[in-house]
């Protein structure tokens, strides 16, 4: 079974890794669609968000890592995935989640949407709150793959570095 893990992923987060790593096993393949939305502001590129995956994941076997933008349902079908996965951090998520699912096969009845309740370590963790912690110098070590944790730093250290004068 092919299942699509679509988001933003900005940046990717344990918690995300997490989900990513059980679906391998679940499903076989796994593609990760990152979101391209033009209305939002990303600390990180697609292409950068996309690099970010792939090196935490490059231990796992079946994954695909894309980028769309528009209808996630376009996108499952598109590659030709047989289900969307999503994952529930708390009860506030699956309200929300319920929704878009419902919406979803409206769109495309053929697409199952599969809930995934994220790791009780990990279920504190959002993309907001990783930045917030990162732009403030807190460690975050344990909140993202350490590839993630390097950019991030240096995203945030030199937003926040004063300039050198030689």
């Amino acid at each position: 079974m092919r299942a699509l893990y679509p988001g933003s992923f900005d940046p990717l987060t344990n918690g995300h890794l997490d989900l990513i790593e059980r679906a391998s096993d679940l499903f076989g393949e796994v593609i990760v669609a990152v979101l391209s939305n033009p209305s939002k502001q990303p600390a990180f590129s697609v292409d950068q968000r996309i690099a970010q995956i792939q090196a935490s994941t490059e231990h796992l076997n079946g994954i695909e890592v894309i980028s769309f933008d528009g209808l996630t349902v376009n996108c499952a079908v598109t590659h030709r995935a047989d289900l969307i996965l999503r994952g529930l951090r708390a009860m506030s998520d699956f309200e929300y989640e319920l929704q878009i699912a419902h919406t979803n096969r409206s769109l495309a009845e053929q697409l199952e949407t599969v809930f995934l309740a994220t790791s009780a370590r990990h279920s504190f963790l959002s993309s907001s709150v990783v930045k917030e912690v990162a732009r403030f110098g807190g460690s975050i070590d344990h909140m993202v793959p350490s590839e993630v944790a390097k950019d991030l730093m240096r995203l945030f250290n030199s937003a926040f570095s004063p300039p050198r004068h030689e």
